[in-house]
C-alpha cells in the first residue's frame, strides 16, 4: 500500500508563533503591571496557556519574556523551538491542572500540544550545531554562578531573616527563586523580601534567556572556501569565467559555495543574520545552474533561511526567478567599456581628454602591470599605500571584492598604480604611489574593477588618468573588455531628467539626488558615464516584498556598512567600492 500524501498547512508555524507572541506578551503585561491582573483582559489571560514554559504563575515574567522569544523561532519553523514546546506543555497543563486548579487553561495547553504534534512535520528547520554546545555550557556555567550569587543573596540580610533556616531550606529558597517562586526563608521585611525576590528572579531571567538566544539564533556558519573547492571553482572559472564579470569575486575565501549534482556549476553565498545571501550569476554551465539553484534553495529551506541573490545578470536573473519561483528587481547597472571602441579623441571625451593631460602635467605616471609579475616588495608597498588610504577601520566587500592582494593564486590580476616623486625632493623608490587600481580577470579577455583607492592628497583627476591608461594598456595584457563600476539605480537617474518623465519618476530621482549629496550614487553615475560605457543591468532576487527590508540588512552587512562583528584586518578583505554608503570610505570621485 502507497503512503498516504502529507497534507501540508504551512500556516500552523506562523499561527503558533504568532500565538506564543500574543500569550507572552499578556503574560509579561501581566506580571509588570499589577492593576492589569484584576482587569477583564488579565482575566482572559489567565485561561491561556501563558504558563507554557514556567511552573506557575510566579514565573509569569521571565516565560512571557521565553514566550516572544520561541515566537519568532517557532515562525521560523526551527525544531528545536518545536521540541522545546512540546516538552513543556505537558508540564504546563500539569502545573495548571494540579496545583493552580486551572482545569480550562490545562485543556487549551494540551490542545495547543496536539495541533503541534499533529503536524511536527511543519517545523523541519535546523539550527546552528555550534550553538547547541555553546548554549549548553552557557546554561551549566551561568547556573554555578547563579547559585553561588544566591546563596549570597539570601544571607545578606541576617537581621531580617525569620527564624533560623537551615542549610537545606536556605537552598532551596535559592534555586526556587531562580524560576521565580517563593522559597520557605521568611523575611521581617516587605522590602528586603522584594529585593531577594527580584534578584533571584533576574538571575534566572539571565540564564534562561541566553541560553535561550544561543539555542535558537539564526544559524551563521562559518564561511570558508576550502583548497579543493577553490581549486574546482576555479576549474569552472577557467571554462565559463567569460559569463559573469562577478566570477572571480566568488574565490573570495570567506565564502561558502553548493553546487549542482553534477558538479558542473557553483553558487557562492554567504549566510548573514538568517538571509542566504549569493552574489553575481551561477558559474559554470548554464545547463547545469538550475540544479545548483535546486540545491541552494533546499539548503535554505532545510534551514529556514531566507534565500537572495545580489547583483545578477538579466540572463542570471531570468534562471533564478524561474527555478527558484523568486522575484528579481533591478538595482542598477554595470558599467563595461569596450576597449577596441575606446579612443580620447572627439568632443565626447574633451573632459576627460583635458583632465589627463592636466594631470599627466602636473608630474604622475602611471604602470600597469600583471600582479604575477610583481614583487613582494612591490605587493607589500602596494598593499601597504592602499590601506593607508582606507577611510575607515573596517573593510568593506562583499558581492564585488577579492578580500585580498598578492596571493600567488591571483598572479593574473592587473594592478595599476600612479607614482609620483615627492615636491621637496625625491620619494624613496616605491614610496611614491599616489593611486591603486587592482582588477580580478573576467573570463581570458576580460578584467574587472576590484578596488580603487588614492591618496587623499592627490590631484582630482588621477582616478580618470588610472582608468585611462588602463584601458589603453590593455590590448597589450589581452583584454578586450573592463568592467568599471556598478551604478545604483542608473536608470531612475538617466530617465528623470528626461523630457516627459512622469511625477512618480522624477520623484523617486529626486530622492536619488537628495541622497547624493552624502553618497556618491548620482556622481559616480557621471563619473561613469564619461566613457561611454555600455550599461549592463544587475538584478536583486527575493523570495517576496516583505523579505525586502531583511534582504538589504543582510547585504548591508555583508558588504561592511553595517558593522556588527570585529573589525576585518587590512585588505583580507578588501572592498570593491561602490555607490552608496562605500564611497564614504576612500572619498574619491569613482567608487566600484
Amino acid at each position: 500500500m502507497s503512503d498516504r500524501p502529507r497534507i501540508s498547512r504551512s500556516w500552523v508555524p506562523a499561527a503558533a508563533g504568532y500565538a506564543a507572541l500574543v500569550i507572552g506578551i499578556l503574560d509579561i503585561i501581566r506580571a509588570v503591571f499589577r492593576p492589569f491582573r484584576g482587569t477583564r483582559v488579565g482575566e482572559i489571560a489567565g485561561f491561556l496557556p501563558g504558563t507554557v514554559t514556567s511552573l506557575a504563575q510566579a514565573a509569569s515574567l521571565v516565560m512571557g519574556i521565553l514566550l516572544v522569544m520561541i515566537a519568532h523561532a517557532l515562525r521560523r519553523r526551527k525544531v528545536r523551538a518545536w521540541r522545546a514546546v512540546v516538552l513543556l506543555l505537558p508540564l504546563s497543563a500539569l502545573i495548571e491542572l494540579v496545583h493552580l486548579r486551572r482545569p480550562v487553561s490545562a485543556a487549551i495547553s494540551m490542545l495547543v500540544f496536539a495541533v503541534l504534534v499533529i503536524n511536527r512535520h511543519e517545523f523541519h528547520a535546523l539550527s546552528d550545531p555550534r550553538t547547541r554546545w555553546r548554549a549548553l555550557w552557557n546554561f551549566l556555567l551561568l547556573c554555578v554562578l547563579d547559585v553561588a550569587i544566591g546563596w549570597v543573596v539570601v544571607n545578606s540580610h541576617p537581621r531580617n531573616i525569620v527564624g533560623d533556616p537551615d542549610i537545606g531550606e536556605r537552598l532551596q529558597h535559592v534555586l526556587l527563586g531562580l524560576v521565580g517562586l517563593e522559597g520557605p526563608v521568611q523575611y521581617s521585611s516587605e522590602r528586603t523580601a522584594d529585593l531577594v525576590y527580584f534578584s533571584l528572579a533576574g538571575l534566572g531571567l539571565l540564564t534562561a534567556v541566553t541560553t535561550l538566544y544561543l539555542a535558537l539564533r539564526p544559524e551563521k556558519p562559518v564561511a570558508e572556501l576550502s583548497p579543493e573547492e577553490e581549486g574546482t571553482v576555479r576549474a569552472l572559472l577557467d571554462r565559463h569565467g567569460a559569463r559573469d564579470s562577478l566570477g572571480y569575486f566568488a574565490l573570495r575565501r570567506d565564502k561558502s559555495v553548493i553546487f549542482s549534482p553534477t558538479g558542473k556549476a557553483v553558487i557562492a553565498y554567504r549566510v548573514v543574520a538568517g538571509v542566504m545571501l549569493a552574489s553575481g550569476d551561477p558559474i559554470g554551465d548554464i545547463e547545469a545552474w538550475p540544479g545548483a539553484i535546486r540545491r541552494f534553495m533546499e539548503e535554505a529551506r532545510r534551514h529556514a533561511w531566507v534565500p537572495a541573490v545580489v547583483g545578477c545578470s538579466e540572463t542570471g536573473g531570468e534562471v533564478w526567478t524561474r527555478e527558484g519561483d523568486l522575484s528579481a528587481l533591478e538595482i542598477g547597472d554595470e558599467a563595461v567599456v569596450e576597449v577596441a571602441g575606446f579612443t580620447l579623441q572627439g568632443r565626447a571625451m574633451r573632459n576627460v581628454r583635458q583632465m589627463v593631460n592636466r594631470i599627466e602635467r602636473a608630474g604622475y605616471t602611471c604602470r600597469v602591470r600583471r600582479v604575477g609579475d610583481l614583487s613582494e616588495t612591490e605587493k607589500e608597498r602596494i598593499r601597504h599605500a592602499a590601506d593607508s588610504w582606507r577611510g575607515t577601520e573596517v573593510e568593506r566587500g562583499f558581492s564585488m571584492a577579492l578580500g585580498r592582494f598578492g596571493d600567488p593564486s591571483d598572479g593574473d590580476c592587473v594592478v595599476v598604480t600612479a607614482h609620483r616623486a615627492a615636491e621637496e625632493g625625491t620619494a624613496p623608490p616605491g614610496e611614491d604611489i599616489r593611486a591603486v587600481l587592482h582588477f580580478v580577470p573576467w573570463g581570458t579577455d576580460g578584467i574587472s574593477l576590484d578596488l580603487m583607492r588614492r591618496d587623499r592628497g592627490a590631484d582630482p583627476g588621477l582616478n580618470e588618468l588610472l582608468i585611462v591608461k588602463a584601458l589603453q594598456a590593455a590590448p597589450e595584457l589581452g583584454v578586450r573588455r573592463v568592467s568599471l563600476n556598478f551604478a545604483m539605480f542608473r536608470a531612475v537617474l538617466a530617465r528623470g531628467e528626461r523630457l516627459g518623465a512622469g511625477p512618480v519618476l522624477r520623484a523617486w530621482h529626486s530622492i536619488l539626488v537628495f541622497l547624493s549629496r552624502w553618497f556618491q550614487i548620482e556622481s559616480l553615475y557621471r563619473f561613469n558615464a564619461k566613457f561611454h560605457p555600455l550599461w549592463l543591468p544587475r538584478f536583486l532576487v527575493y523570495p517576496a516584498a516583505r523579505d525586502l527590508p531583511r534582504i538589504g540588512v543582510a547585504a548591508l552587512q555583508a558588504e561592511a556598512f553595517i558593522n556588527v562583528g570585529l573589525p576585518r584586518p587590512p585588505w583580507h578583505h578588501s572592498s570593491r567600492p561602490r555607490s552608496g554608503p562605500g564611497v564614504a570610505e576612500d572619498r574619491a570621485p569613482l567608487a566600484r
